[in-house]
């Protein structure tokens, strides 16, 4: 990857932040992001090619509003580099230079037509008086530009949608070109990136490929060992076998079956690692061990902190008998960390918080013991969900497990709603999901499902059976399409579909008389229920 062709991404806390990076990833471009208030030293040693100042929810009328640093224009001009401000980014470069920024008679909230009032620079691919549906979302705007720059083109209100100063090589939309929503946004972007900024193609999955063997053979000494826990996931399957092709059998993976995984998990999953992928692992049965500790408790946070101290325990026996086997203690932990993560863990800038979301538990092994001291390989720690199965594909990572749908680290404990050592619980929710997935993909819509799943709910209801009134247990079932998890819609089956997974259901599966469908999409509600 040439350094030198680098698009990076000043966030402002804008929640289409992380959009930006994955659209212009998919034009075979390398993007990062960072926070918008980095020091011009951080911004600097990225040698980016184009930098793009991205939306958020301040206004720079107010006092905590974020700015990036007070000599990064002039370093950017300096250094002949593009700037793009998106939204805030737009009325960051128009304050920071002299211009006047004011709340909006007329604010711009969703869809909104457009007007091209001049064919150079960004537009430049458009003729004036072309029109566009964009998507908007501002209260603010530019009503009078700094000097050298002019409108290029207008709101159906009258209102500035983007600027530009091409001697400057600066440029502001007032839009959202990332999302779908502004159905010529990535015309725009490719247009802007190629045409205007002379950007060139050439990021892969084979880059990143050969660029992290290279990272870890750099990283790992040659008497070194690593450790991994696998959770039958593609994150960490695929950061496993990426490092077992670096280092061979130097790596010790760990899969352990809590007594929460799904139908025959255990069993699948261990085969596909053997003698499908041949991975060097270890398969530890504390379903007792982790069951008795959750008897009675019903908070989902509760939980997941039983769990996460429970696997932590499994994890540091498994290290110190490995210790015990090679005589030196395991140097290094495989973690498969990704891009969204990592996005997550950072403030929005203006918030005052240190961090924004803490990363979930289900990814990390966090609150390790310290006389452990691993140091950490996240091979995949820039990469989306989607480039991850890209990356797998090339390791030859089994096609039906590259596909698999992601699964809470905490397991089935967070799709029983109670104690899930109550009655059948456990039994019962695998029975109904491995229904209720067989289903899904007996249509040939699984790969067109980002995620699906049952949940055992902690209601009873009145049915009839058998000609007999039953008080049996309700399940519901979830399935959400998504790019990335951050956010998502649920899917739309059709009533056949639905009318024979309901009927297999609670014809198959005792003590269950009802199933209901979750139809909430993210946000307001989050994929899994908890």
């Amino acid at each position: 990857m040439d350094k030198g062709e680098l698009v990076l991404i000043l966030d402002f806390g804008s929640q289409y932040t992380h959009l930006i990076t994955r659209r212009i990833r998919s034009l075979s471009i390398f993007s990062l992001c960072i926070s918008g208030t980095s020091s011009l030293d951080t911004i600097a040693a990225l040698n980016p090619r184009v930098v793009i100042l991205s939306g958020g929810p301040h206004s720079v009328h107010t006092s905590e509003a974020p700015s990036f640093p007070d000599e990064f224009l002039s370093w950017a001009s300096s250094k002949g580099v593009y700037v793009l401000g998106i939204c805030y980014g737009l009325h960051l470069l128009v304050q920071k230079l002299g211009g006047d920024v004011r709340v909006g008679d007329k604010q711009e909230y969703g869809k909104m037509e457009i007007l091209v009032e001049g064919n150079s620079g960004i537009f430049g691919n458009k003729k004036v008086g072309d029109r566009q549906v964009v998507w908007m979302s501002h209260g603010d705007e530019a009503a009078v530009l700094p000097d050298g720059f002019e409108v290029v083109a207008k709101s159906e209100q009258g209102v500035v949608a983007s600027i530009e100063n091409p001697k400057r090589r600066l440029f502001g939309l007032q839009y959202h070109p990332e999302v779908t929503h502004s159905t010529e946004g990535m015309e725009t972007l490719r247009y802007f990136l190629f045409d205007i900024c002379g950007v060139t193609a050439g990021w892969s999955m084979e880059n990143v490929l050969d660029q992290e063997l290279e990272v870890i053979n750099e990283t790992v000494g040659q008497e070194d060992h690593v450790i991994c826990a696998l959770s039958g996931g593609v994150d960490s399957t695929v950061a496993a076998t990426l490092v077992h092709r670096a280092i061979g059998d130097r790596l010790h993976c760990i899969f352990v079956d809590n007594g929460l995984l799904r139908y025959k998990e255990r069993e699948r999953v261990m085969e596909t690692f053997t003698k499908d992928m041949h991975l060097p692992v270890t398969c530890v049965d504390a379903t007792e061990q982790f069951l008795s500790k959750l008897k009675g408790v019903v908070d989902p946070e509760m939980k997941r902190k039983i769990i996460g101290k429970e696997f932590i325990c499994v994890f540091d026996d498994f290290a110190h008998k490995l210790e015990q086997e090679l005589g030196k203690k395991p140097a290094y932990l495989v973690q498969g960390t990704l891009y969204p993560d990592v996005i997550e863990s950072c403030p929005p800038p203006g918030t005052g918080r240190t961090h924004s979301h803490t990363i979930k538990s289900h990814h990390n092994v966090g609150g390790l013991p310290k006389d452990m001291k691993l140091k950490l390989i996240e091979p995949l720690k820039l990469l989306f969900k989607d480039e991850v199965r890209q990356l797998g594909r090339i390791l030859n990572v089994p096609e039906p497990f590259v596909k698999r749908h992601p699964f809470p680290g905490p397991g089935l404990a967070v799709r029983v709603l109670g104690d899930v050592t109550e009655g059948n619980a456990l039994d019962t929710l695998r029975q109904v999901d491995e229904i209720f997935i067989q289903s899904i993909k007996d249509a040939g819509l699984y790969d067109l499902i980002w995620q699906a799943f049952a949940v055992f709910l902690p209601v009873r209801s009145v049915g009839v059976q058998g000609d007999q009134r039953t008080h049996s247990n309700v399940v519901a079932i979830r399935a959400v399409t998504s790019q990335d998890g951050m956010t998502a819609d649920w899917y739309y089956f059709e009533h056949k579909f639905l009318d024979e997974v309901s009927r297999k259901i609670c014809n198959s599966v005792r003590g269950v008389n009802r199933v209901v469908q979750d139809i909430t999409s993210k946000p307001p509600s989050t994929i899994e229920w908890e």
